[in-house]
């Protein structure tokens, strides 16, 4: 909602904003571009009396200004809507969706079109470093956009990318997600297919061409031309050297890529760029000797400092899946260098609230290859636990993390290397992982 807005700005509009909270980078953002942010959801904020409410998928009904809104009558659209109507009506839509990586490979595409003198809009759900902002409306024709598969607002439950009605879109990857809003994988495929149902024929798709449930999606109908990354016969990359790749489409070879992004994940969101940029009509050794440029993103494994030897990565990843395979990279760039994570599992895929969801989950351990991991409680009850054993922690480990109390811990039995993972209690793969393997659950923060 922040980047609408910036786009709304730039288009000459007046705007203002509210969330429950607001706080940076996105606060300082909008506040640099001159959008006045208020805090919390008040009926009073009806006096400014504007043209149009834009609603974000986070505002429900029973919230005061909401149902000040309903109550007079007022005219209001969701984000995407006035998104689609205003911003992207007319020009050319490139938007990439899936399950992972679309905030990087959004980023990817964006920075390719820029470097190729082309001055694309955007939307992304990040910053791009290279760009420092998350969304601008551009000069060009292009429009870069996230398409994200999380339902658009309390009015309209389809998913957001539906909205978009792309020329060119890229479908990364697709796994169960956002268990809060779908039962199972099931549901989320009929959302992509929803999606792949409006792009037209003359339009592109570009998909991995290694995942079953993107398969599956096209098995229910296609009517646009495809182009598949990942495989043999399509886009893919063969390494060469530390960092150095050779890109290929269909056996020739398109350009050598130069980079230091980690991971065989980024290597994916990379060949999707390239291959969109070139339905775009960028030269794809021209994408490839961009992307040597491409900054990274924050929050995607973004090195915040290093002291005393010690590097400090952020990452945004909040999925079993993602989180894997970031740290994966991780561990593949700094070899047998200890690791230490800190996570929080807020998400709701990762606290897996019901059976039925759990089950679209399944077993896959949300452990990655780390050293010591911590997890960080969320909306965690002590007392849910009081009846587990408090004397199975050493002491060293017993002190936790600074202001993380009430969080479950395990630890590998004796003999093991006495390695340590500390775990909210919902986050469901670590914990059916470490009851697998025989570990000691214990407890760990204040007592209850």
């Amino acid at each position: 909602m922040g980047g609408i807005a910036a786009i709304a700005k730039a288009a000459g509009h007046r705007v203002t904003g509210c969330d429950a909270n607001v706080y940076p980078p996105m606060s300082t953002q909008l506040e640099a571009q001159g959008i006045e942010l208020t805090v919390g959801y008040g009926a009073d904020q009806t006096a400014l009396n504007p043209d149009v409410w834009v609603i974000g998928n986070v505002v429900s009904r029973g919230k005061p200004l909401m149902e000040s809104i309903l109550d007079r009558g007022d005219r209001y659209v969701s984000g995407p809507q006035w998104l689609a109507e205003n911003a992207l009506f007319g020009r050319r839509v490139l938007a990439i969706a899936g399950t992972h990586g679309k905030t990087t490979t959004t980023s990817m595409l964006a920075w390719i079109l820029e470097d190729a003198g082309l001055n694309p809009g955007f939307l992304i759900g990040g910053v791009p470093i290279n760009f420092g902002v998350s969304a601008r409306a551009g000069t060009h024709g292009d429009f870069v956009i996230e398409a994200d598969e999380y339902d658009t607002a309390f009015f309209d439950k389809r998913s957001k990318m539906v909205h978009y009605r792309p020329q060119v879109a890229v479908l990364n990857n697709i796994e169960f997600d956002h268990a809060d809003i779908f039962l199972d994988l099931a549901a989320i495929e009929t959302q992509f297919h929803h999606f792949v149902r409006t792009i037209p024929g003359s339009g592109k798709l570009i998909v991995n061409g290694a995942d079953p449930a993107i398969d599956r999606v096209l098995a229910r109908g296609c009517w646009s031309s495809v182009e598949r990354f990942g495989v043999a016969d399509g886009w893919n990359a063969s390494a060469v050297g530390p960092g150095r790749f050779e890109v290929f489409n269909r056996g020739r070879l398109a350009g050598l890529l130069r980079w230091e992004l980690q991971g065989e994940h980024n290597l994916q969101n990379a060949l999707a760029a390239i291959a969109a940029a070139h339905a775009a009509g960028v030269d794809p050794a021209r994408a490839v000797e961009s992307l040597a440029g491409f900054k990274g993103v924050r929050r995607r494994m973004e090195l915040r400092g290093t002291v005393a030897g010690v590097a400090v990565w952020d990452d945004f990843a909040h999925h079993p899946t993602a989180i894997a395979t970031t740290v994966s990279g991780l561990r593949n760039q700094v070899g047998s260098a200890r690791i230490l994570a800190v996570l929080e599992p807020r998400s709701s895929t990762m606290r897996a609230p019901s059976p039925a969801r759990r089950s679209a989950i399944g077993d896959s351990p949300a452990v990655p290859p780390v050293d010591d991991l911590w997890c960080l409680p969320y909306r965690f009850t002590p007392r849910s636990i009081a009846h587990v054993g408090r004397n199975t922690l050493s002491a060293r480990n017993r002190s936790g993390l600074p202001g993380a109390p009430g969080a479950a811990a395990w630890r590998r039995p004796a003999g093991h290397g006495g390695q340590t993972v500390v775990q909210g209690r919902e986050t469901l793969g670590v914990v059916r992982w470490c009851r697998a393997k025989g570990w000691e659950e214990g407890f760990l923060g204040n007592e209850p």
